[in-house]
C-alpha cells in the first residue's frame, strides 16, 4: 500500500461536534403542524400525488392489497318505521371481519339513494355507546343536546336522522370496539417485525374503511356518486384519511379533529412515516376540490377557523370553489359531536349530496335500539370459524405483501418500469428525501490547505433553511479529470477511518477529486454508556409504539441517506465536475445503495459494501432501522433500483435475486458486479477513488 498523502478522517474529527439542529429536534403529535398553503394547482397536483402515496405507504397499503367482491352477511332487520336497521359483517383481509349496522330508509325514493359512511370514533363502546345520566344532565343544561334519548344514544341519533333524510348509512366498528373483538384496539402491532412490514393499527383501520366503502357503494340501492363520510375525533381521522386516498366520496364532514394542533393520540391514528413534513390540515386538503366541512370545539381544534381554514380556502379558491370548504368552531362546547354539530352536518350533506330536505333540519326524537340488539353476532350468526387474531392477521398480511413483491420482480423493460414505480415510489417515502439541485446546497468553507499540489478543503454542507451541518472534506488533485468520488465510511471516527486516506497513487493515477463526508452521528458514541448516540424520540410513547416517533420524525438511516444526497448535489455543482461516483465502506454500504437508488441517473457508478443490517436490525433503535424496509424487499430490492447504472456490491457472495433480475431486465447484467471484496475488480475500486489494497 502506498504511503498516505493525507488522512481526511483526521480533518473531519474537529468538525464532528458541529451544531446540527437534527440532533435535538423532535416533532411530536402535540406540536404545531402548520401548512404552507399552495395556490399553484400544478405544484399542488405533484405534492398531492406524493402525499397520497405517503399515506398508503405508511398504512402498508402500497400497493393496495386484493379487494375481491364483498360477500357480506346481512341479517336481523329491526324496523323503526321510516328506516330499518340491519346487521352486517364481512371480510376485509382474509379472516378479519368488519362489523356494523346498515340503516336503510323505507320512505319512497326515486332511483338510487345517497349514502353516508360513518366511523364512530373513540366513544366508549363505540357503536354501542350510551351516555351516562350525569353527562346527559350536563349536556341538556348547556345546550349540547335537547332530547334525553338523543343524548343517551347520540351515535344512533346521527344514523337515524340521516336515514330519515333518505340516506343509506353504514355505521361500522373501529378495530377492537363493539363487535370487532378479534384484536384489541390499538394492540397487536408496534414490535420490530410489524414495523419492518408496515403493519399497524392505523393501516388495518384504514383498509377496513376502504372495504366498508366498497360494501356501501356496491349496494344496489346506493348511488355511488353521492356518498358522504363523517365521523368525530378518531372517527374524524378515519374520515379525512379515507377521503385523502379514495376518490369515491363526494362530501366529507370530519368533526373535531382537523387542526394544526394535536394530530391524534391513539395508535390507530399514527404510523411510521405518516406525518413527516405534513399534518392533518394538509392531509384533509387532499379532498379538494370536493366539499369539505369541519367543526372545532374547545379542544385542539379551537383555532381551526383562523389556523387551517384560510389555507384551505386558498387552495379551494385556486380550484374556483372556495365555498366548498368551511369550518365552524363551537368554543362553548368541549370535544364532542353534539346536536348542533350534527345538524350542521345534515345541512352540509343536504347541499352536497342532494338530499332535498326541508330546511332548517332539526334532529327528530330517537326511538333507540338497545345496544345488545345491534350486535351482529348471535347464535344463528356466530363469528366465523376462520376469524384470526393479531398473529394470524399479521401472517396473512405478510403473505399478501410477499406475493405482491414476487409479482413485481421484473423480467422485461415494462415490468422493470412498474417495479421502479412501486418500490422506487415507496423508497422515496421511506427516506423522505431527494437529490437537491446544486444551487440548493450551501457549503461553508472551514479550512483550505495545499499538500504536494493537492487542494484540501474542509467544509460544512447543508441544504437551504434545513438546519443541517454535515462535515465534509474535499481533496482535488492538480490534474483533476472532473470526476468526483463521494466516499462514506460507516465507522468514520473509528479505526476504519484510516481506510479513507487519500493516497498519492490514487490521486496521481486517477486524477479524481475525493469528497469525504460524515453523515449524521456517524461513529459517535455516548461517552458514559459507550452506546451509539441516537436521535431524540417520543420517550413517553416510543417504547409502546414507535409510530409516535417515526410518524413525525425521520429515522437516522433516512437522515444519513439525505446527507449523502446533499454531498452528491454539492459535488455536481463543483466547477469543472463532469460526473459523480459513490463509494460506501463498511456499514455505510446500505446508506450509499439507498442514495444511489434515489439518484440513479445523476450518479455515474457506485460501489458499496453489502450488509444485512438494513434487513435484520437488532432493535427499533438500531441505526439502520427503516420502518417498512422488508415490505418492499429490503436491500436487494433497493439495490435493484440502480439498474442499469453500473453497480458493485462488495462482499455479496452472489447476485441478489431481485437486483439480478432488474439488471437482466434492463439488458445490463454485465454492469452488476458482486462477490467477496478480494474478488471485486481492483480497477473498479480505483475508479471510485478507493485503495483496494
Amino acid at each position: 500500500m502506498t504511503a498516505p498523502l493525507l488522512t481526511l478522517a483526521a480533518l473531519l474529527v474537529p468538525l464532528a461536534t458541529a451544531g446540527d439542529a437534527r440532533r435535538t429536534r423532535l416533532v411530536t403529535l402535540e406540536a404545531h403542524h402548520p401548512w404552507e398553503h399552495i395556490d399553484d394547482l400544478e405544484a399542488w397536483a405533484e405534492r398531492a400525488e406524493y402525499l397520497r402515496r405517503q399515506v398508503l405507504v405508511a398504512a402498508g397499503l402500497w400497493p393496495m392489497p386484493p379487494r375481491p367482491p364483498i360477500e357480506a352477511v346481512i341479517h336481523g332487520e329491526i324496523d323503526r318505521g321510516a328506516y330499518v336497521v340491519r346487521k352486517v359483517f364481512f371480510e376485509s383481509f382474509p379472516g378479519f371481519y368488519v362489523t356494523g349496522n346498515l340503516y336503510v330508509p323505507t320512505t319512497p325514493g326515486q332511483g338510487p339513494r345517497p349514502a353516508v359512511l360513518s366511523p364512530h370514533g373513540h366513544f366508549t363502546n363505540g357503536r354501542f355507546a350510551q351516555t351516562s345520566d350525569t353527562d346527559i344532565e350536563k349536556q341538556l343544561a348547556n345546550g349540547w343536546e335537547t332530547r334525553e334519548e338523543n343524548a343517551r344514544y347520540h351515535l344512533q341519533a346521527r344514523m337515524a336522522t340521516l336515514a330519515r333524510l333518505g340516506c343509506v348509512v353504514f355505521h361500522y366498528d373501529m378495530v377492537g370496539i363493539a363487535d370487532s373483538k378479534q384484536i384489541a384496539h390499538g394492540e397487536g402491532f408496534g414490535d420490530l417485525e410489524a414495523e419492518l412490514w408496515s403493519q399497524t393499527p392505523f393501516g388495518l383501520q384504514t383498509f377496513n374503511s376502504i372495504r366498508a366503502l366498497d360494501f356501501l357503494s356496491g349496494l344496489p340501492e346506493v348511488d355511488p356518486e353521492r356518498i358522504g363520510v363523517t365521523g368525530a375525533s378518531g372517527g374524524g381521522t378515519q374520515t379525512f384519511i379515507l377521503c385523502a386516498i379514495d376518490p369515491r366520496p363526494a362530501a366529507a364532514f370530519p368533526a373535531v379533529m382537523v387542526s394544526t394542533g394535536m394530530q391524534g393520540g391513539c395508535r390507530c391514528e399514527n404510523a411510521s412515516h405518516l406525518r413527516i413534513d405534513t399534518g392533518n390540515v394538509e392531509l384533509a386538503a387532499l379532498f379538494a376540490p370536493r366539499p369539505l366541512m369541519m367543526t372545532g370545539a374547545n379542544d385542539w381544534t379551537l383555532h381551526i377557523e383562523e389556523d387551517g381554514l384560510p389555507e384551505l380556502k386558498t387552495l379551494y379558491g385556486a380550484y374556483g370553489v372556495p365555498w366548498c370548504v368551511e369550518a365552524t368552531c363551537y368554543p362553548d362546547f368541549e370535544h364532542n359531536y353534539n346536536r348542533i354539530s350534527r345538524e350542521h352536518m345534515y345541512s352540509w350533506f343536504d347541499t352536497h349530496l342532494g338530499l332535498d330536505a326541508e330546511l332548517p333540519i332539526e334532529e327528530a326524537p330517537l326511538d333507540p335500539i338497545p345496544p345488545a340488539e345491534l350486535s351482529v353476532f348471535d347464535e344463528e350468526h356466530p363469528r366465523p370459524e376462520n376469524a384470526v387474531d393479531a398473529k394470524g392477521l399479521r401472517a396473512v398480511w405478510r403473505e399478501i405483501a410477499e406475493d405482491q413483491l414476487t409479482a413485481l420482480v421484473p423480467d422485461d423493460a415494462a415490468s422493470l418500469e412498474k417495479f421502479r414505480r412501486v418500490v422506487g415510489g415507496a423508497l422515496e417515502v421511506l427516506l423522505h428525501t431527494s437529490l437537491p439541485e446544486p444551487e440548493d446546497v450551501v457549503a461553508k468553507r472551514m479550512t483550505i490547505e495545499e499538500y504536494e499540489g493537492c487542494s484540501i478543503e474542509t467544509l460544512r454542507l447543508s441544504r437551504r433553511d434545513s438546519g443541517e451541518d454535515v462535515p465534509a472534506a474535499l481533496a482535488v488533485p492538480p490534474e483533476w479529470n472532473g470526476v468526483v468520488v463521494v466516499r462514506v465510511n460507516g465507522s468514520f471516527l473509528g479505526s476504519a477511518g484510516d481506510s479513507l486516506a487519500v493516497d498519492r497513487a490514487t490521486l496521481a493515477m486517477q486524477h479524481h477529486a475525493i469528497l469525504d463526508i460524515e453523515p449524521l452521528l456517524t461513529g459517535e458514541v455516548d461517552d458514559k454508556a459507550g452506546a451509539p448516540v441516537r436521535l431524540p424520540r417520543d420517550e413517553r410513547r416510543h417504547a409502546g409504539y414507535p409510530g409516535y416517533t417515526f410518524g413525525y420524525n425521520r429515522p437516522l438511516l433516512a437522515w444519513r441517506v439525505h446527507d449523502i444526497l446533499t454531498a452528491v448535489g454539492y459535488a455536481r455543482g463543483l466547477e469543472g465536475a463532469r460526473s459523480v461516483r459513490l463509494l460506501g465502506i463498511g456499514s455505510a454500504g446500505p446508506w450509499v445503495l439507498l442514495a444511489r437508488a434515489l439518484a440513479r441517473d445523476e450518479i455515474e457508478l457506485a460501489a458499496a459494501f453489502w450488509s444485512e443490517s438494513l434487513d435484520r436490525p437488532k432493535s427499533l433503535d438500531a441505526s439502520d432501522f427503516l420502518p417498512g424496509a422488508l415490505r418492499f424487499g429490503g436491500l436487494d430490492a433497493f439495490a435493484a433500483l440502480s439498474a442499469p447504472a453500473p453497480l458493485w456490491l462488495i462482499g455479496a457472495p452472489e447476485p441478489p435475486g431481485i437486483a439480478g433480475a432488474a439488471y437482466r431486465s434492463a439488458g445490463a447484467s454485465d454492469d452488476l458486479h458482486t462477490g467477496p471484496v478480494a474478488n471485486v475488480s481492483f480497477d473498479a475500486l480505483r475508479a471510485l477513488g478507493a485503495d483496494p489494497d
